[in-house]
């Protein structure tokens, strides 16, 4: 596929085995393919460390740092002050993956929802979205990000930014859609809206406001049609935003410029050329 660009690939894990072997080509195929940025997550203290060397090594990665619910088993307050220390770094631009998740049941609720209060307290503070995950705990989800935007954003760094943080690989309705829209926050799709039986998604992106949309890939999972169930990596994001142009019969610069404007709001990142360069930080 020939790609209009830039696109920006808002969501994967760059730091994961999947790549070890060959990220340096990996990334070179993103930028061939028009991504200007790739933000990769941490799910722990480690994944997070490492997110930010890759930042450091790579001009077009940025690093969101964060603990996910289904790695906070052995969750100690103090990590959060590591967090802190890790988000000062100027290559970091999300507090992220964080969130809740009923569907593997690896960590009881209340301990995740612990964990999540303190680290959206923690972006609040230092100014930094929050990037959601959100698995089968859509109302939970959603009350939390209420009490959270009511009682304890306002007034915060956080609290003057254009949008306040993003629901990666949405997967909730258009009434959840709506919901987190009036709470500040803009949505993310991924390969799945490429799946031919995925009807209900398609449906629904269809319905999603253009404007508060972003595009990613989750790689090395959720590799978009023809690849499904194959790693996945950034150069592919483009296909997300090619499905998406059909759904909402759109050229596909038209989403790129718009999914690429929203992603660098949210995440406040520097505007770059449609074919920014190769580095590579040794």
């Amino acid at each position: 596929m020939s790609s209009p660009g830039p696109f920006i690939d808002s969501h994967c894990h760059l730091d994961l085995p999947h790549f070890q072997a060959d990220r340096d080509a990996v990334i070179q195929r993103a930028q061939q393919a028009g991504v200007e940025a790739i933000i990769t997550q941490g799910v722990d203290l480690p994944s997070s460390r490492a997110a930010i060397a890759l930042a450091e090594r790579y001009d077009i990665v940025w690093a969101a740092v964060g603990i996910h619910p289904n790695d906070c088993t052995d969750f100690d307050p103090a990590m959060i002050d590591e967090l802190r220390e890790l988000a000062a770094h100027p290559r970091v631009v999300a507090i992220g993956e964080i969130g809740l998740d009923d569907y593997w049941k690896t960590v009881p609720l209340p301990r995740q929802q612990q964990v999540l209060r303190l680290q959206l307290d923690l972006a609040a503070e230092l100014g930094l979205p929050v990037v959601i995950h959100d698995r089968e705990t859509h109302e939970l989800i959603v009350e939390e990000l209420q009490h959270w935007v009511a009682q304890r954003l306002p007034g915060t760094p956080l609290a003057q930014r254009p949008f306040v943080g993003v629901m990666h690989s949405f997967s909730g309705d258009l009434a959840m859609a709506q919901q987190v829209y009036q709470l500040g926050f803009v949505l993310s799709l991924a390969g799945p809206v490429t799946f031919k039986n995925a009807r209900s998604l398609h449906a629904l992106a269809k319905q999603l406001d253009p404007q508060r949309l972003l595009i990613e890939t989750d790689a090395p999972y959720l590799s978009p049609h023809p690849w499904r169930g194959q790693r996945n990596e950034p150069a592919r994001v483009q296909h997300v935003a090619a499905r998406l142009a059909e759904l909402w019969q759109m050229p596909l610069n038209e989403v790129a410029r718009r999914t690429t404007a929203t992603a660098r709001s949210l995440f406040a990142l520097p505007v770059q050329g449609a074919s920014p360069r190769f580095t590579v930080h040794h």
